[in-house]
């Protein structure tokens, strides 16, 4: 796979140092963590995936990153939503954000978005990204999300937890190998029902910030050019037995031509 971003000159000496244990990671290197460095990525929610999602992003040297939420924090938040604090109760999840991000890598910056994405403003907010994270836990968030990385060519990294179960993947409408897989190869529009909400039936948080890491994951490996991204492929976690296993995604549009 070919790097998504190009490498920055150098990095500052003390982000290098706090670096160390990527640039003599095998894939990664000083190369890798230069690119790291010059990476944007939007990130859609600072909820119960977003949090850990943006942590790690900023923990790896990630250069920028946008958080849209038009959220507060709440309470109840805090059993999940790592990125926020007791003292944070009623502030933006994007103020706190960008506070919980400076204290961890100060170079990385947050521009936060305090709004509700919607089909009208997605394209405005990802401009300037190399890659999306979609955290939401409304469908019609997700096919905002969805349409404007489809029509921007970006590509989407996108997760979901309910209970004690994740589902995590890659959408993206133009890889520059494989075949493309979108959000609606996996939900076409009008069969995704009507899902109990995390208030309804809970959310393991232990689970959220595994799938964070996984999505953090996914942004370096596509940033840097090196393993295999999750497009074509969903994992499934299930928490309660400890297991997961994958199923494949196949684009509707490749399916229809290979059986015409």
């Amino acid at each position: 796979m070919r790097p998504l971003v190009d490498p920055v000159s150098e990095l500052d000496p003390d982000e290098r140092r706090r670096t160390a244990r990527h640039t003599v990671l095998k894939g990664i290197g000083d190369e890798g963590q230069r690119r790291l460095a010059n990476t944007r990525v939007a990130v859609v929610g600072a909820g119960g995936i977003g949090s850990p999602a943006i942590l790690a992003l900023a923990a790896a040297g990630v250069g920028a990153i946008t958080v849209i939420d038009d959220d507060t924090v709440e309470l109840h938040n805090l059993q999940r939503q790592i990125a926020h604090r007791i003292e944070d109760i009623g502030v933006h999840k994007t103020e706190s954000t960008v506070r919980a991000v400076a204290a961890l890598s100060p170079v990385t910056v947050v521009t936060p978005v305090t709004a509700r994405l919607d089909d009208d403003n997605a394209q405005e907010f990802f401009a300037g990204a190399d890659i999306v994270i979609d955290t939401s836990d409304s469908f019609a968030t997700r096919r905002a999300v969805a349409a404007a990385t489809e029509a921007m060519g970006l590509p989407l990294v996108w997760g979901a937890v309910r209970e004690w179960h994740a589902q995590i993947t890659v959408f993206w409408s133009r890889p520059p190998e494989g075949d493309p897989v979108v959000l609606n190869d996996l939900f076409a529009v009008g069969t995704e029902g009507d899902p109990p909400t995390c208030a309804q039936v809970g959310v393991l948080g232990a689970l959220c910030v595994q799938v964070g890491g996984i999505l953090a994951t996914e942004v370096v490996k596509l940033a840097i050019g090196v393993g295999t991204p999750l497009l074509g492929r969903m994992l499934v976690l299930d928490a309660l037995s400890s297991r997961q296993h994958e199923i494949p995604l196949r684009s509707a549009a490749t399916a229809a031509a290979a059986s015409a």
